[in-house]
Order: structure tokens, then C-alpha cells, then sequence
């Protein structure tokens, strides 16, 4: 039997009526004109970019490399997507706790205007909150109040080519920069104070199927930002941009080109349209000077036929040297990929316990299902534990290379129950969260398998190449739900996990006080006892949860910020609500004076 799946879509139609009368019966004796004086309407300008020319902020000074190396221990601000060069998403804050939680209240919400998902992990320095939308648009907001100090609507072209939404997970701050990437892949500096564009520079051109939607990572004088488009047969690299100029200092492919090393992997030239794009952000140890990139699917994406062998450098973590982009190791998690495993979600660099000794390590929980442990310093394989509860893909070998149960690949009259499914486990449009306190990594989970479906292979530079498709039987079934799990980073056993009915796909932030945040599909912030995984409190925010929560001080005062707003086409393929209208809205919260 042959699947197939109706894109979900909304559709609005604004209809403008102007009244008119129908004379009925003789017409009325014409009268002499009266004098008047016409007054044209003139339409108002059309604004894109609001700055600021008052003075805001505390008066703290550019961000200099020693802030962002001792991030996040000052808790007034919060740089780096993963909080810290190490990603733990680990917040000094111990204000609110497993005793206080219950107690959360809005502090001040804002909306954002745009539809679709928002994913935004919030910048936060010097007392001003920066926040990034789908559509990138851009805001400069007081953290204590938010009021609005600038904005700005950055201008797509309508012929976007995009797989998964008009999303972005925020800006990236540098001296006196705040940096965004966009969805026609370029990258844009703005003032932090004024708003205004001190430069802007393209990636690449999104007419062939790139974009860029992660918050770039800063590295020295140097912005790190990966490109996406794998699911449209794009050669996938990740950057490196002067902060100061937005001069390329260099690139780093991760599709070999021809006679380069990993070219055997690919059968024939099917490296030219390989993908292994790089569009989550990495991390950074500073003691080593090494940057730690991961990589994503290769294309096309359900069918291999044409790619036989394992396509290099696809769902990888890269370890690369900051200074010139040269790789140092690898370590490919799914080889020959053609379940749509990306091998980008988050990693963190962390000491792990190893027969009495601690050894420098890099976990993940990959999309594949299985957490990761591997020794950073080499890129050797430690061990590989499975963290979803369905898992029938394949198992690990000691050498970590999967033996694929040859039952779950993809053809073109599927009837085998895959799992997990092609969104995850968990997945890179998402952040987890580790406590090392508590040895804990907080991941959430999407328990959803599918049907893989191979279809036609045939690539047009620019349109998706993606060889089939996934079939959603657990949605279709009502059999899908999430959690968030909390994984013994020393052991990779599973210590507890929160369930919810639908798929867990927003961030997850730990605190120094004991207390995990995170939100669900229904529309709920949430805060868990990190310890045991209790539901301490939840409020209702409406859209559902996509946004990476996070943490700060401002006044003295703890908040905590979490958006929310889904996109009703990925909603209701992972079985999320599409009643609730899309609109994304920022909610900051506090304990009570």
C-alpha cells in the first residue's frame, strides 16, 4: 500500500467589500453640484527598522572575550546559546527552587507579530534583553520591563527555500554588535544600543536552497555560523566571520570535493549534491582551542541508491581548529544515512567518570535514539546508550557503528513501524540542558515512529531533493507522546522522566536552585524538580512551546524567559495542537516581591 500525506496548511482570506446602492424606480431630479475640496488618502509609510537614539543600558561596555569565557557565571546576562562554550544551558540562578517554583507569576510578556514557530533562545547583557523571531525580525527589549529600545524587520525575498519554517534561535553579542543570521542566508550586524546596521554580509545564495537560522557562535574576534539546506542537495559548510568587519576568515565544508579525503564514501559524483548541512550552533574549549561542529543529514534523504557507502562527513560531530577551520577528527554517528537523523543536536563538553578515572568527554543525545559519550580530546567512541523508550532501528557495535536491522529502510510500499522517527528522539531545533552538580543532561524527546518511504531521486538546483518521505503512523494512530529525560551523564541510564501526551520539542534550561524549565506542546511553561523530575508548576502561555527558556538577574530580581507560538504545519505533523492560532509571544516570569 502507497502513502501519501496532504501538507497541513491555514489558510486566511481578507476580503474587502465596499458598499454600493442600487437606484430603484425613476431616477431622483439631478441636483446642482455642491463645491467641494478633494482630499487624496496618502498611505503611510511602510517601516522596517526602528532605532534608538536614547541612552539604555547600565553602561557595561562592549562584551569582551572574558565575558563570554566566564559566561554564564555573572547571572545579569546570558551570551551564548548553550549558555557557556560548554552548552550546558546551566544558569547560576538559585533564587527560585523545588520550594519557591509554585510561586512563578508574570512579570511582562511581549508579542512578536510573526506567524509560525518561535524558537528564539534569548540574548540577555547590560540590562537589555535581545530577541529574534521567525521571519527575523529583531528586538532590543529592557530586561526588567520590556520596553522596547529598537527593532527591526529584515526584508525576505518571497521565493525562500526552506524545510522546516521561517524560524531563527537568536542573536549572537560582540563588543558592541548583535549579530543575526537569516533565512536568505546572510548575516547582519546591528549597535547594540542604536539598532543601527553596522555591516551585513551574504552567506550564500538562498536561490540554491540555503538558509541560516541558528545564533552564531563567538569565537575569539570570530562569528561561527553553519548554513541549512540539506534537504535541497546544497554542499553544507559552516563559517567563520570577522566581528568587526563581517569579512570570511574562512570556511569549512563538510561534503568532501573531488579528490579530497572522504570522497570514497560517496558512489560516483554524489558528493556534489551531498548535503550534511550545519545549522545548529557548535561548542568551544577554550583550554584546547578547539571548536566543536556537528553536521546533518546527507541528501537525499530516503534514498540512498545513488549514494551508496557512508557519506562523509554527513551526521558528524567536527572538531576543527578555530583559527584556520581545519579538521582535527571526526566521528560519524549514522552512517549512510536514510532515516533523516541529523547528527546536529546539542553536545556538551563535559568530565565523565570511567573505571575510577575522569576523562574529558562530548555527550549527545542524538536524533538516532542513543546517547553518546565519546573522549574529546580524541573523538574515540566511550559508549552509546539508548534514551528514547522505542528503538528498532539498529543497535550499537563496540566500535559505535550501527548494525541497521535491514527491515527499516525505506521502500517504496513501507509497512514496517520504524523507530525513532525521522524528527527524533531529540532534535537540533531544540536545546537540552546538563546540570554537572547533578550529573544530569536534561533532553526532550519526541516518541513518534513512522514509515519511511522511498520515492524518486532527480535533482534540480534550488528545489527539494529529498527521495520519499516520512509516513507519521504514530500521529496518524494517536500514539505519539514526548518526555523529558533526565540521563546519568557518567552511566547514560536514564534516572527519571517527565511524560507529556504529545512530543516534547522545546529547550530545556537548568538552574543553580534545583529547578529544570522547558514547555510542552499545549501551550504550558513548565518547571521540574531537577533531582526527581516532579512538576513543580505550569502556566498556560497559549501557542505551543518551541523556544529555548533562559534565565537571568535584572534589578536584583530573577526572571526567567520562555516563548511560545508552534507552527501549524509542523504542529500537526507531530500530532501538536492546530487550533491555536500561530503568533509568537515572549513570557518572562518571577517570584513575587
Amino acid at each position: 500500500m502507497r502513502y501519501s500525506i496532504a501538507p497541513f496548511a491555514v489558510l486566511a482570506a481578507i476580503v474587502g467589500c465596499e458598499q454600493t446602492t442600487t437606484p430603484q424606480g425613476d431616477p431622483a431630479p439631478a441636483e446642482a453640484p455642491v463645491e467641494t475640496t478633494a482630499v487624496e488618502a496618502v498611505p503611510a509609510p511602510v517601516i522596517h527598522h526602528w532605532t534608538n537614539a536614547e541612552e539604555i543600558g547600565g553602561g557595561d561596555g562592549p562584551v569582551n572575550v572574558e565575558h563570554l569565557l566566564a559566561a554564564p557565571s555573572n547571572p545579569e546576562q546570558w551570551l551564548l546559546y548553550g549558555g557557556d562554550y560548554a552548552n550546558h544551558r546551566h544558569s547560576p540562578i538559585d533564587d527560585i527552587t523545588p520550594e519557591n517554583a509554585a510561586s512563578l507569576q508574570v512579570a511582562w510578556a511581549f508579542p512578536t507579530g510573526t506567524p509560525e514557530q518561535f524558537e528564539v533562545s534569548p540574548t540577555v547583557y547590560d540590562g537589555i534583553m535581545y530577541v529574534t523571531t521567525s521571519l527575523n525580525r529583531i528586538f532590543a527589549l529592557d530586561a526588567a520591563t520590556g520596553h522596547i529600545h529598537w527593532r527591526y524587520d529584515h526584508q525576505q525575498p518571497e521565493d525562500l527555500r526552506l524545510c522546516c519554517g521561517k524560524v531563527n534561535r537568536g542573536a549572537a553579542i560582540a563588543g558592541d554588535l548583535v549579530l543575526m543570521a537569516t533565512l536568505d542566508a546572510k548575516l547582519i550586524a546591528f549597535h547594540r544600543l542604536t539598532g543601527e546596521i553596522a555591516w551585513q554580509t551574504t552567506i550564500a545564495d538562498y536561490a540554491k536552497g540555503f538558509s541560516a537560522t541558528s545564533m552564531p557562535l563567538i569565537v575569539k574576534d570570530m562569528a561561527i555560523i553553519g548554513i541549512a539546506g540539506g534537504e535541497f542537495g546544497v554542499r553544507g559548510f559552516f563559517d567563520a566571520y570577522d566581528v568587526a568587519t563581517g569579512e570570511l576568515r574562512w570556511r569549512h565544508y563538510t561534503v568532501p570535493a573531488e579528490g579530497e579525503p572522504g570522497t570514497e564514501t560517496w558512489a560516483g559524483d554524489s558528493y556534489k549534491t551531498g548535503g550534511a548541512p550545519a545549522w545548529t550552533s557548535g561548542a568551544y574549549d577554550p583550554q584546547t582551542d578547539i571548536l566543536y561542529w556537528t553536521t546533518g543529514n546527507p541528501s537525499p534523504d530516503w534514498n540512498g541508491d545513488l549514494r551508496a557507502g557512508d557519506n562523509l562527513f554527513s551526521n558528524s560531530l567536527l572538531a576543527v581548529d578555530p583559527d584556520d577551520g581545519e579538521r582535527l577528527w571526526h566521528f560519524q554517528f549514522t552512517p549512510h544515512d536514510v532515516w533523516d537523523y541529523d547528527g546536529n543536536t546539542q553536545i556538551f563538553l563535559t568530565e565523565v567518570q570511567r573505571d575510577g578515572e575522569a576523562v574529558e568527554a562530548i555527550v549527545q543525545a542524538n536524533r538516532n535514539g542513543y546517547f553518546y559519550t565519546l573522549d574529546r580530546t580524541t573523538g574515540a567512541f566511550m559508549s552509546a546508550t539508548q534514551y528514547v523508550e522505542q528503538m528498532n532501528w539498529a543497535t550499537i557495535d563496540d566500535n559505535g557503528r550501527p548494525v541497521v536491522d535491514p527491515r527499516t529502510n525505506p521502500v517504496e510500499e513501507p509497512d514496517h513501524r520504524v523507530c525513532p522517527g525521522n524528527l527524533g528522539g531529540m532534535n537540533g531545533a531544540f536545546s537540552g540542558a546538563l546540570n554537572p552538580d547533578l550529573g544530569l543532561a536534561y533532553i526532550p524527546t519526541i516518541e513518534s515512529c513512522q514509515y519511511f518511504q522511498k520515492g524518486i531521486v532527480a535533482f534540480v538546483e534550488g528545489q527539494p531533493f529529498m527521495g520519499g518521505l516520512p509516513i507519521p503512523m504514530d500521529v496518524l494512530n494517536g500514539a505519539d507522546y514526548g518526555h523529558l529525560s533526565a540521563i546519568d551523564i557518567h552511566t547514560g541510564e536514564v534516572r527519571w522522566r517527565y511524560k507529556d501526551p504529545e512530543p516534547m520539542m522545546a529547550g530545556a534550561l537548568s538552574t543553580a536552585g534545583g529547578v529544570v524549565f522547558t514547555g510542552n506542546r499545549d501551550g504550558f511553561a513548565l518547571a521540574l524538580d531537577a533531582a526527581t523530575g516532579d512538576l513543580l508548576w505550569k502556566f498556560r502561555m497559549g501557542g505551543g512551546v518551541r523556544s529555548q527558556p533562559v534565565a537571568y538577574r535584572a534589578g536584583g530580581k530573577a526572571y526567567v524567559a520562555i516563548g511560545s507560538g508552534n507552527d501549524l504545519t509542523i504542529a500537526g505533523f507531530a500530532a501538536g495542537s492546530v487550533a491555536v492560532p500561530e503568533g509568537g509571544h515572549l513570557f518572562v516570569f518571577s517570584l513575587p516581591d
